[in-house]
């Protein structure tokens, strides 16, 4: 039995035997393109064995790769299971792992190889008749984006794509989608010449985070939050993902793509469309998903770029007590790379709700620590009745989610310190995932590959929203690529002087996460 999605009209709580009812996968396989690539290695086959673990995938359940490498099913078994022992959330058994190797096969071959695909495609039939995946595949695109329009076409020539029977055939999409508006359209419409719309899972592995999803919680099952969740109340907004890495072996991937086509456009973005959204009518993919686009279309970019976005590369420094090299000495990035690996910029949300509300957003590589927070910053009280020292240390009340890596929220707001005097300073309330509840949130891949698996797609954004994501970036990447090379920031840092400057212009100061 499915456990029901809730709406606001409904009780969560109406029986406390069917609300944590789980959902699992009927008979079926997931194929994995690019199973030699670290997000299959430490993301996608450990997600898969924790979903097995957790009894939320069919008795029968297959797992096939497919690579340019000469390997047999043993091979990539033996893949499967190193990646497996090293990075899997749940405790490994020898009893789970027997069982869910005997669904694993592998095929060899490139993109181009027409051979390689009808080999697949004997692979899913024989998985059929002796797991009884009874005609249901997903397609997990796990590769660069430049190949994926050749990989779709694939699965058409080679009839993957085809479901027959009441049978279902799905792809999935890593992002980015697209370098730009006109390339994300036209892989939306390619994607779409093969698999219809509802077959289609573009993957935001932030939107598959327990925080993320908590923020709709928060918002719409406490009525303490609705009242003020607006420009009545609310200052401005802030939304940061930052990295304490810089970008590995990861070069010929990120260079020319860089921070805001990686972060900005999808995860970023997503964020603000879920903090700035209206209640949807239900939490059914169809309502959240016309409520996100509304924000999204509503969306302003500044009129002076210059002042209002800022770019940055990390320069050589210090990370972790120890010295890293700059992006432009990164192996694999020509010392005249103009991609940057720091992005900020401004924008606003024109609707009743948001008007005159700054929110500024902020990513970066080699920044002074790993964390993703959406900061809701308050306005100061109209009137203090006390005497100016005795406010002297306190700043504005503060909502913040915080989604990475110590999941949770902390509400700042100004409290009397114990003693004689009226003094007033800052303090923090916190929730804390692992400290309230004793089931640890499952990692993002889990939850979004048993959506797919399911058919379930609320959490995964459609191509409307992409092309909006990118008519927001498009104008601002036209303008950074026309001022030439971007700012330098010590690596360790919090990006460049510039994005300091930039929201300084506004008698305001990026929050220290």
């Amino acid at each position: 039995m499915r456990t029901q999605i809730w709406t606001p009209s409904q009780n969560p709580l109406r029986d406390p035997r069917d609300r944590r009812l789980p959902r699992i996968a009927g008979p079926c396989s997931l194929v994995i393109f690019g199973v030699t690539g670290d997000l299959a290695r430490k993301k996608l086959m450990p997600a898969v064995y924790d979903l097995a673990n957790r009894g939320l995938l069919p008795p029968g359940f297959a797992l096939v790769g497919f690579a340019r490498r000469d390997w047999v099913d043993e091979d990539f078994a033996q893949i499967v299971h190193d990646s497996v022992r090293e990075h899997a959330r749940t405790e490994f058994s020898e009893d789970v792992w027997s069982e869910l190797s005997k669904g694993i096969r592998f095929v060899a071959g490139d993109f181009c190889d027409d051979e390689a695909f009808d080999s697949l495609s004997d692979v899913v039939r024989d998985l059929d008749r002796v797991r009884g995946t009874r005609g249901n595949h997903a397609f997990y695109l796990s590769i660069p984006p430049k190949n994926f329009d050749q990989v779709v076409q694939q699965l058409k020539r080679s009839g993957l794509s085809e479901s027959t029977d009441g049978a279902w055939r799905r792809v999935v999409i890593e992002k980015p989608f697209g370098h730009d508006l006109a390339s994300a359209r036209t892989l939306n419409e390619s994607i779409g010449e093969v698999f219809p719309s509802g077959s289609v899972f573009r993957i935001d592995h932030y939107l598959g985070k327990e925080t993320v999803q908590n923020l709709l919680a928060l918002r719409f099952s406490n009525t303490m939050f609705e009242p003020i969740w607006n420009s009545n109340y609310v200052d401005h907004v802030q939304i940061t993902m930052a990295e304490d890495i810089g970008i590995g072996g990861r070069a010929g991937y990120y260079d020319g793509i860089g921070a805001a086509r990686d972060v900005v456009q999808n995860h970023l973005l997503q964020l603000l469309a879920l903090t700035a959204m209206e209640e949807p009518l239900s939490f059914t993919a169809r309502d959240v998903r016309l409520e996100k686009e509304k924000v999204l279309t509503a969306v302003t970019l500044p009129l002076d770029l210059n002042l209002y976005t800022a770019r940055g590369q990390y320069a050589a420094g210090w990370q972790g007590g120890r010295p890293v090299i700059g992006f432009l000495h990164e192996a694999g990035i020509s010392a005249s790379s103009t991609t940057e690996t720091f992005a900020a910029v401004r924008l606003g949300v024109d609707t009743r709700r948001w008007a005159g509300v700054p929110f500024y957003l902020r990513t970066g590589k080699r920044l002074g620590r790993r964390v993703t927070e959406l900061a809701m910053v308050f306005k100061k009280a109209p009137h203090l009745p006390f005497i100016g020292s005795a406010t002297a240390e306190l700043g504005q009340n503060a909502f913040v989610v915080r989604i990475q890596p110590d999941e949770g929220v902390t509400m700042r707001f100004g409290s009397k310190v114990p003693g004689t005097a009226m003094e007033v300073r800052d303090v923090n309330m916190d929730f804390a995932y692992g400290d309230s509840f004793t089931e640890s949130s499952p990692e993002a891949y889990e939850r979004l590959i048993l959506d797919v698996l399911l058919g379930d797609p609320p959490l995964f954004p459609r191509h409307e929203e992409v092309e909006l994501g990118w008519k927001i970036l498009d104008p601002i990447l036209e303008h950074w690529a026309a001022r030439g090379v971007p700012d330098q920031y010590e690596s360790g840092t919090w990006g460049p002087q510039s994005a300091v400057e930039m929201i300084a212009r506004d008698d305001r100061v990026w929050r220290r996460p």
